[in-house]
C-alpha cells in the first residue's frame, strides 16, 4: 500500500486517473439498476450494442465508403468523358451528346455558355457524398465546380466550369450514394431486438425460481406462512438452494415444535403441582406464614409464565391484520385509567400485517413500561411502503447508554435502572426484542428529547 502511495505522489496522471474511476464507479454504483433481472438485461444488451456500434463503424468506414467512392468514380468518369466529347466536337454536336448521356449513361445535362457558378453550399454534417463526389472531380476533371447534394432527395446537380459554359448534370443519388445501407442497419437492429426479446423471455423462466425462494425465505423469516408451497425449481444450482432451503427450514420448525411440546409439557406438571401447593394452603387455613407463601407461589406462576412466552416467542402463530389506531388507542386509555398522560400519531396506513397477539404484547410491553417509570409518554408511528417504524419518548428516568445493549440478554435485572418485567425475571425487553426479529426487524433503544428513555421498532410490513 505504501509503495502504491508513493508511485501515485510521483505520477500525477495516475492520481487523477484513480480520482476519476472512483467518480465513475460510485456514478454508476447509484445509478445501475441493482435487480438481478435488469443487470442480467444489461449483461446481455451492452456487449450486443458494443458489438453492433463495431460492426457498423467498420461497415461505414470500409463498405459504405468503398462502395460510395466507386459509384461516384463511375459517374465522375463518365462526366469526364463528355466534357471530353464536348471539347473534341467544340460543341457542334450537343444534342446528340445530350441524348447518348441520357440513354447510355443515366445522366440528365445541359449547358449555360454564359452561365456562372453559383457560391457554394454549407456542408451538411454527415457529408460523405460531397466529400468523396468534390475528391473524385477534382482528380479527374480538375475544373472549377459546384455540387448540390441536399436540394432534391433523389436527384445529385453537379454544375462544373468547361470551355463551352456552365454543364449542369443531374443524376440519380443512387448512381453516386450506396443508399441501400438502412436495409443492413434495419436487418441489424431488427435482428438485435429479436434476440434481446427472446433473451428476456429466457431470463425470467430462470430468474422467476430466484424470485420465489426469496419470497419464501421473506415469509419465513418474518414468521409468515406462503399463500402456496414452495417447490425448487429452475436450473439446478437456485434448485439446491432451494432444497437447501427447504430442509433448513423442516429442521427449524421440527425444532420449534419439539421446544413447543416439552415447553407445554413442562408448563402443565409444575402448574399442576404449583395447584396442589394452594390447595395445601388453602386446607391449611388462615396462618402468619399463609399469605407469604401465597405469595411465593402467586410469584413462581408469573415466572413461570414468564420464561414460557420467552422460550416460545409465540412463533407459532398466524399472520393477520392489527389496527395501530386502535391497539394505541388501549394504550391511551390505560394510562388515562392510571392517571398519566400519552399521545399518539399514525403517518401512513392504519392496518398492519403482523402476528397480531404477538405485536400487541410487543407494542404493550414498551408502553407499560413507560407508563411504571414515567409520567408522560409520546408515540410516534410511521408506516411506510416497506417498513414500520414505531418510536416510544418518555420522560422517564431512561437507560445508561452502556447498559442498553446489555438489558436485551435474558435474565438480566439492572439494579438502578428500570425493566420491563414487573415480575423480576429479568426477560421483558428479552422478549420485546425476540417478538421484534421474529417479525424480521428490531427494537433499539436510544435517549429521548423528552429526557427519558426512547424505545424503537422497526419491522418490515
Amino acid at each position: 500500500m505504501r509503495q502504491t502511495a508513493r508511485v501515485l505522489s510521483r505520477q500525477p496522471g495516475l492520481r487523477q486517473f484513480a480520482g476519476a474511476y472512483k467518480v465513475f464507479a460510485r456514478w454508476t454504483h447509484h445509478r445501475l439498476p441493482r435487480g438481478l433481472f435488469a443487470r442480467s438485461l444489461l449483461i446481455i444488451i451492452i456487449p450486443m450494442l458494443l458489438l453492433q456500434a463495431v460492426v457498423a463503424t467498420v461497415f461505414m468506414e470500409r463498405h459504405w465508403q468503398m462502395v460510395t467512392e466507386r459509384l461516384s468514380g463511375a459517374v465522375t468518369g463518365d462526366i469526364a468523358a463528355i466534357i471530353d466529347m464536348l471539347d473534341a466536337t467544340n460543341g457542334d454536336h450537343q444534342r446528340d451528346i445530350v441524348r447518348i448521356a441520357a440513354r447510355d449513361m443515366g445522366l440528365r445535362i445541359s449547358i449555360e455558355p454564359d452561365g456562372e457558378l453559383p457560391p457554394p453550399l454549407p456542408k451538411p454534417f454527415f457529408g460523405l457524398l460531397d466529400q468523396v463526389l468534390a475528391e473524385q472531380i477534382s482528380e479527374k476533371i480538375g475544373q472549377p465546380f459546384w455540387i448540390d447534394t441536399l436540394g432534391n432527395s433523389r436527384l445529385v446537380e453537379i454544375r462544373i466550369k468547361t470551355d463551352q459554359g456552365i454543364l449542369r448534370i443531374f443524376a440519380r443519388r443512387s448512381m453516386t450514394y450506396a443508399s441501400n445501407t438502412h436495409i443492413f442497419i434495419l436487418w441489424m437492429v431488427g435482428t438485435s431486438l429479436v434476440l434481446i426479446g427472446i433473451a428476456t423471455l429466457f431470463l425470467r423462466g430462470q430468474i422467476r425460481p430466484i424470485l420465489r425462494l426469496t419470497r419464501a425465505a421473506e415469509a419465513f423469516g418474518k414468521g409468515q406462512k406462503t399463500p402456496e408451497p414452495y417447490k425448487p425449481r429452475g436450473a439446478i444450482e437456485i434448485r439446491r438452494a432451494g432444497l437447501a432451503f427447504v430442509q433448513m427450514r423442516e429442521r427449524i420448525e421440527r425444532q420449534i415444535e419439539q421446544r413447543t411440546t416439552m415447553l407445554n409439557g413442562v408448563s402443565h406438571d409444575l402448574r399442576t403441582i404449583l395447584t396442589r401447593f394452594k390447595l395445601q394452603l388453602a386446607l391449611i387455613g388462615e396462618g402468619p406464614e399463609y399469605e407469604a407463601l401465597n405469595d411465593d407461589i402467586e410469584e413462581m406462576q408469573k415466572m413461570l409464565q414468564g420464561y414460557i412466552d420467552f422460550a416460545r416467542g409465540d412463533a407459532e402463530e398466524t399472520t393477520g391484520t392489527v389496527s395501530l389506531s386502535a391497539l394505541l388507542k388501549r394504550q391511551k386509555d390505560d394510562f388515562e385509567l392510571h392517571g398519566k398522560e400519552m399521545n399518539y400519531t399514525i403517518s401512513g396506513a392504519d392496518d398492519v400485517t403482523v402476528r397480531p397477539n404477538a405485536f400487541s404484547r410487543l407494542v404493550s410491553n414498551l408502553a407499560s413500561n413507560a407508563r411504571r417509570h414515567a409520567d408522560r409518554l409520546e408515540i410516534t408511528a410511521v408506516h411506510e411502503q416497506k417498513w414500520l417504524k414505531i418510536t416510544f419518548d418518555d420522560d422517564g428516568p431512561g437507560i445508561a447508554e452502556e447498559l442498553r445493549e446489555d438489558v436485551f440478554k435474558p435474565f438480566l435485572r439492572l439494579d438502578n435502572a428500570r425493566n420491563l418485567d414487573s415480575s423480576g425475571t429479568g426477560l421483558g425487553l428479552a422478549i420485546a426484542r425476540d417478538i421484534a426479529r421474529s417479525h424480521g426487524g428490531n427494537v433499539e433503544l436510544d435517549d429521548s428529547p423528552l429526557g427519558g428513555l426512547r424505545a424503537i421498532i422497526r419491522i418490515p410490513c
